[in-house]
């Protein structure tokens, strides 16, 4: 694509690299968007931490049951076979390594895969970690949706995380409206971009970026 990408033709890349099969928890924000994507092909299966297991797309007009909520208070529907379950057993799913991808909002990422997700650390900012810390040290998989740079024109992803740590060395990729990177052992690798180069990315952050292989 030739420009940078919008929420929605964001949410719908990740949902494309989402592997068939997998079970895929997916956080609040921009990651509840993915949901919308996904293809009954994939056979992915949502978890949420509220306790549900196979939860399809935001609900729209009729659809609309305010009990059926994901973990961000969203209605959404629910796909046949889905089963529900105590918050407790839902963050032991979490835990127990049983999720194959989880997809999560971002303050910062760093070079070498730290997240820092919950808290900015500013004294009037009010922490929000959730299932976070259990997302991101339980999946196998953690994929970072999130803009790149903030308002004032700072990269998201940074040489080191500077904000409260949710997880170390965790996240695998990140998506963002300009570019997706990959977190490699060999450092920050640039997949792809929108509407921009691997130049002039390079020269607004300062994260050393390898090419794509």
């Amino acid at each position: 694509m030739s420009e940078k990408l919008t929420k929605d033709e964001l949410a719908q890349l990740v949902a494309r690299d989402i592997a068939p099969g997998s079970f895929v928890n997916l956080g609040i924000g921009q990651p509840t968007l993915v949901s919308n994507y996904l293809t009954a092909e994939q056979d992915v299966t949502l978890h949420t931490e509220n306790g549900m297991l196979g939860m399809g797309p935001e609900a729209q007009g009729d659809e609309i049951d305010e009990d059926l909520i994901n973990a961000g208070k969203i209605p959404v529907t629910e796909l046949p076979g889905a089963s529900y379950f105590h918050h407790a057993d839902s963050f032991a799913m979490m835990r127990g390594g049983h999720l194959d991808v989880c997809v999560l909002g971002a303050f910062q990422v760093s070079a070498g895969g730290d997240l820092a997700n919950w808290h900015t650390g500013a004294p009037d900012a009010i922490p929000a970690v959730g299932g976070a810390m259990d997302l991101a040290t339980g999946a196998k998989d953690v994929y970072v949706m999130m803009s790149l740079f903030t308002k004032d024109g700072k990269s998201k992803l940074v040489p080191e995380c500077t904000y409260p740590v949710t997880g170390v060395n965790c996240v695998t990729r990140v998506y963002t409206n300009e570019a997706v990177f990959l977190i490699t052992a060999d450092g920050v690798r640039v997949r792809e971009t929108f509407g921009t180069t691997m130049e002039e990315l390079q020269s607004k952050m300062d994260v050393k970026l390898l090419p794509a292989e």
